[in-house]
């Protein structure tokens, strides 16, 4: 008997997946979780074989359980709406073993479950395709301009320590703008973590 964990916030689809998954003859649902801080209580204590995964739940999303519990025996299938090349980068860096979008049908899913036991990873394919088209368009300088942005530095402290005039950030700025298409700096820090393109 294979035994999972299923952490989702939305508590009809928790209660959905749970029901659908427990029909299967080989997988039993052993806990459920509404948060990331829920599941990986209910993963030390009950040491389930696979965990089911929401990307974004209060307190600690999907990616940071699975990057906390990494290579703890469990097997960790991330299961979410978001098909963001950022988020399956932090995905696979983790090593989360499968990687779904949530309009997967509930046999694949069961049959990831398995598979996953078997030690194979299974990424969905529209996520691959995504990774290789999306490159970082920002130069080394606005890359670091950006990085002092997120880490809450002014333009005029970020000028300082990267020995620039006020003037030339603001360049930077208005062209780290231009090209990811946004309106302001938060939108542009935003957008970049999502693609995991910052550190």
């Amino acid at each position: 008997m294979i035994r999972i964990v299923i952490a989702e916030d939305q508590r009809l689809l928790l209660g959905a997946l749970g029901a659908l998954l427990d029909l299967e003859d080989d997988l039993e649902v052993v806990g459920k979780a509404s948060n990331g801080v829920e599941a990986i209580g209910l993963i030390e204590r009950l040491k389930p074989d696979v965990c089911i995964l929401d990307i974004e739940m209060p307190g600690k999303t999907g990616l940071d359980v699975a990057e906390e519990l990494q290579g703890k025996g469990c097997k960790f299938i991330i299961l979410t709406t978001f098909a963001r090349a950022g988020y399956f980068e932090r995905a696979v860096k983790a090593g989360v073993n499968a990687y779904m979008l949530k309009d997967s049908p509930i046999e694949e899913l069961a049959s990831s479950v398995r598979s996953v036991m078997t030690g194979k990873r299974i990424y969905a394919s529209e996520l691959i395709v995504d990774l290789y088209k999306e490159e970082n368009p920002l130069t080394y300088r606005e890359k670091e301009v950006l990085r002092m942005l997120a880490a809450g530095k002014t333009t005029k402290e970020t000028a300082e320590e990267l020995f620039l005039t006020t003037g030339t950030v603001r360049n930077y700025i208005s062209g780290i703008l231009d090209k990811l298409e946004v309106s302001n700096r938060i939108e542009a820090i935003t957008l970049s973590k999502e693609k995991g393109w910052m550190d």
